[in-house]
């Protein structure tokens, strides 16, 4: 945690400055005169809803702007202005004095180079240097970024690292070449708590440690009073207030922050409901689940069976909300899969309302639906909303109904989550994040389900989206008597809206029972180390106003009164 940064100096000459930043894309105005500086050895958060402009601020400094993108005003960089330049020039620039880190590496990073070759390509890009010069520089980078040699050898592929291994690949090929300038846009969006942690260290490190100054572009108010000096809000492509950290997140001079901080401190959410008494049978109950997975050996070496799932026993109950965190590897994702059939189970057992569940029972699919934490992804985007959130009936017993049939049950499911019944002729794309995760959530109903997995279904939502979608979960529940199984890394969200949790670590339960309880006194490492590597806005602010009690001189002494 860094809630006590070494700020620049105020007189430093800026190294970004943004004045008078405007940007078209066709007919619409996206940002209004935006004005904003940042100064060597400055960390400045850049926060606001999805759609308020904050990426496409980020990528007009880096002229990655959409085909047909109109842009006005100035952007200098040390004082020389980077706007109306040649394609070409920026070339020049991107990587070596400025450096990206994107929200999802695995995209980011191409899958048929090794982590090596791909820190490699920046510097043989930018410098005449041979392979063996380029990956020894690489190597150093991919030092820094926390992946020594030892575990991590350059000829590995980027599938063969964890989601935060990822990131640091992304966070090495960013700094290869020592930028003055780096720019992080939702580093840290998809990774557990302790992962975060350890990625936004790194990233506040590497500024103090070589003078440059850092952009950080986040939803998460919470790491920005960590980790920024500074804070700018946008919303809607305005800027409504900038200024120290401590000052904006701590004493917020627009209604826009304000709100923004309730929904991150998740105040007005209303409690879970009550499920059904403890003595009532489990809707869900795994017993003893045991998934394997085989590693292949070298040359010489034998291959190995590794338990993803180890002996995993948990349960669900009518209307309950029960958390499921860990650690990134941990087996959250592999044990989401074994209960629902994806996936065999080599042990143990899965029961649905007391029967047996392996996947293929027709008359239990329905009883169970997931949510994903990436709709967009899982939906065929070209299909409209009808088809999108009808598709499971496909799994039913007795076949999908008729296409009336469908739409009138879709219509009714859009406007329960919220949407318009005029939304089913619409495409995926017409939507916000938001409204996909409520179309995901529509879909997950359609079959009138009692249990409904949410795989970090709100992870990657700003906060007055998350505090919404929660809400929506919480009523949902209490009408139709849900029981949610909350896969999640945000230690906060899960805090909030379950009544039971289980803490995972390397295929095992590690700890379990009543939510407040073992948040409050948690008994295993692993929870303790989640718990403190979670951001906590209030905690960051008061870290802050402590640090900065403790740096002002001490009252001279009255000597006349003395």
């Amino acid at each position: 945690m860094s809630a006590n940064p070494t700020p620049a100096r105020a007189s430093a000459r800026p190294l970004l400055q943004i004045e008078g930043l405007r940007l078209s894309l066709g007919p619409h105005e996206i940002l209004h005169g935006l004005d904003l500086s940042l100064a060597p050895g400055e960390i400045l958060g850049l926060v606001g809803e999805s759609g308020s402009g904050k990426s496409l601020t980020a990528l007009s400094v880096l002229g990655l702007l959409p085909r047909g993108a109109r842009c006005s005003g100035s952007i200098r960089l040390d004082g020389e202005e980077l706007l109306g330049r040649p394609e070409r020039a920026l070339d020049a620039l991107r990587g070596r004095d400025i450096g990206m880190v994107f929200q999802e590496p695995m995209t980011a990073l191409n899958p048929l180079m090794s982590i090596g070759d791909q820190v490699a390509e920046v510097v043989r890009l930018h410098r005449k240097v041979s392979r063996a010069q380029a990956l020894a520089q690489a190597r150093r980078a991919l030092d820094r970024a926390g992946l020594p040699a030892a575990q991590f050898g350059p000829e590995r592929y980027p599938h063969q690292l964890s989601g935060g291994q990822r990131q640091r690949v992304a966070i090495a090929i960013a700094i290869a070449l020592g930028p003055r300038l780096l720019i992080a846009d939702e580093p840290t969006t998809a990774l557990d708590a302790a992962t975060q942690a350890a990625v936004l260290s790194l990233l506040t490190r590497l500024v103090r440690e070589d003078g440059g100054a850092l952009l950080l572009v986040t939803h998460d108010l919470a790491v920005v009073a960590e980790h920024a000096d500074r804070v700018a809000v946008l919303r809607r492509g305005r800027l409504v207030e900038q200024g120290a950290t401590e000052q904006v997140l701590g004493h917020p001079a627009s209604d826009y922050t304000a709100g923004l901080l309730r929904h991150a401190r998740l105040q007005g959410l209303e409690p879970p409901p009550q499920p059904a008494p403890p003595e009532a049978p489990p809707l869900l109950e795994l017993r003893g689940l045991v998934r394997e997975r085989r590693r292949a050996g070298g040359l010489f070496a034998r291959a190995q069976r590794l338990r993803a799932v180890d002996e995993v026993s948990l349960s669900v109950r009518r209307g309950e909300t029960v958390g499921l965190v860990g650690e990134s590897g941990c087996g959250k994702s592999t044990l989401l899969r074994t209960l629902l059939g994806l996936e065999p189970a080599q042990a143990g057992q899965v029961l649905l309302r007391g029967q047996v569940f392996s996947g293929r029972e027709a008359a239990l699919r329905p009883a169970v639906q997931i949510v994903f934490q990436d709709p967009y992804g899982s939906f065929d985007p070209r299909w409209r909303v009808w088809q999108l959130v009808s598709e499971p009936l496909h799994g039913c017993p007795g076949g999908r109904p008729d296409e009336a049939q469908c739409r009138h049950r879709v219509a009714a499911l859009l406007e329960q989550v919220g949407l318009r019944a005029a939304d089913a002729d619409r495409y995926v794309h017409q939507f916000s994040g938001g409204q996909r995760q409520r179309l995901a959530i529509a879909r997950a109903l359609i079959t009138e389900p009692a249990l409904v997995v949410l795989d970090e279904a709100v992870s990657a939502l700003d906060v007055s989206v998350r505090a919404q979608v929660l809400a929506l979960l919480a009523r949902l529940s209490r009408e139709l008597g849900l029981a949610y199984l909350f896969v999640s890394h945000d230690l906060a969200v899960v805090r909030a809206i379950s009544q039971r949790v289980f803490v995972m670590d390397q295929g095992r339960i590690v700890e379990s029972g009543a939510t407040e309880a073992v948040f409050a006194a948690p008994r295993h490492e692993v929870t303790r180390r989640l718990l403190a590597a979670t951001p906590d806005l209030d905690r960051a602010l008061a870290a802050r106003r402590l640090a900065r009690a403790a740096a002002q001189p001490a009252p001279c002494p009255d000597l006349a009164a003395a």
